[in-house]
């Protein structure tokens, strides 16, 4: 996979590189299809919104882009959100590209009046 992690307005410190990318192992534990990812941590430093941290990552998938950026006031909190909802986008569309639209057919139930030969 390729990682792209990038700080605007921020030094991007050798800690914070290595949480991001162990953060992110545990999407790859969900699905291992990733292409890419690009990561971007910035600070917002207008003045109504004084200290805001802003965590953003788009992953890319084969025909797919997921997107999800969190704020919070400590950057290693937004990044864990970030990785939350990363997660859970990631397992609904896994489990989207997986389901087939239909049920085996094993798994049906009889109509009541169709009783199984013996």
């Amino acid at each position: 996979m390729n990682l792209k992690i990038s700080g605007h307005h921020l030094e991007l410190t050798p800690s914070l590189r290595e949480f991001v990318v162990n953060k992110l192992d545990r999407v790859l534990r969900h699905f291992d299809q990733l292409i890419g990812a690009e990561v971007i941590l910035s600070v917002d430093k207008t003045k109504e919104k004084s200290g805001r941290q802003i965590a953003s990552v788009t992953v890319f998938l084969k025909g797919k882009e997921i997107f999800v950026e969190k704020c919070d006031e400590n950057m290693y909190t937004a990044i864990d959100k970030l990785i939350d909802m990363l997660d859970r986008k990631v397992v609904q569309y896994k489990d989207k590209v997986q389901d087939h639209g239909r049920e085996a057919i094993k798994h049906h139930e009889l109509p009541p009046e169709a009783e199984p030969l013996q």
